[in-house]
């Protein structure tokens, strides 16, 4: 199993921890891939009954490697795809505890948590129309299903940052909590939980999934269909060289 996702069992809780702290826990295409294959194991082993996400080092997830993005060739599948395809299908309980960067691919799969919970160091951010790109893993809907259309548009459209206040405030948290509590906090709930009956976890998930559906399966579509126009487009260019060069972007 790679090192950039370490797992842990505490009884009926898998706690799942991203583990490249030297890169804010940016995701490799190796940790894209042992990510998944975690999380394929949680949902087959009926001995776990709930997941718990969190990040090394401070942050939960700065999101893609821009750098391990590039290395990817057009004519193979990028390893996302199939993550997004896996945590949209994750039949059982998930818990995110998100603390510091929550950036990109790491709010967007944090939005898939059924419970999320957030320290007060949390620095979240929707940056995709500042990179010239879309949004991604389904977030197009999955934030407009948890906080309201209007409030979604007004994160996505200007890219601003959201502090643990904000994430309360709009919905994107359940709760908020001092750093040290997050964690402890966070896995006694998941304990809570893993007290009953996986199947009637999983049943409960899917009655509460059913209506969302076909949203999350025409957000994945729609987002495919717009990143395959942006990406590597002129804005997009630009976005990432002036982020390279450090400077204001002139789009």
């Amino acid at each position: 199993m790679s090192h950039t996702v370490l797992i842990e069992d505490d009884g009926g809780v898998r706690h799942l921890t991203l583990n490249r702290p030297d890169k804010k826990n940016a995701f490799s295409n190796e940790q894209w891939s042992a990510f998944t294959d975690a999380m394929l194991a949680a949902q087959e082993d009926d001995s776990v009954k709930v997941v718990l996400l969190s990040g090394t080092g401070g942050n939960f997830s700065s999101g893609q490697d821009l750098s391990a993005f590039m290395d990817a060739t057009a004519d193979e599948e990028h390893p996302f795809a199939r993550c997004a395809r896996t945590v949209c299908a994750f039949d059982k309980p998930l818990i995110a505890a998100v603390e510091g960067i929550a950036v990109g691919g790491g709010a967007t799969l944090a939005m898939h948590a059924d419970v999320v919970y957030v320290a007060d160091t949390l620095r979240m951010r929707l940056p995709f129309v500042s990179l010239g790109l879309v949004p991604e893993f389904a977030s197009s809907y999955t934030l407009q299903a948890s906080i309201g259309a209007r409030r979604a548009a007004e994160l996505f459209y200007t890219a601003e940052w959201i502090n643990a206040e904000r994430a309360l405030e709009t919905g994107i948290a359940t709760a908020r909590f001092p750093v040290e509590e997050l964690l402890p906090h966070a896995l006694d709930k998941a304990r809570e939980i893993a007290q009953w009956p996986v199947n009637a976890l999983r049943e409960t998930k899917r009655c509460l999934k059913v209506a969302h559906e076909a949203g999350l399966q025409a957000a994945l579509a729609a987002e495919e269909a717009g990143m395959e126009k942006q990406a590597g487009s002129a804005e997009n260019i630009e976005a990432i060289t002036a982020f390279i060069e450090k400077r204001p972007p002139k789009f």
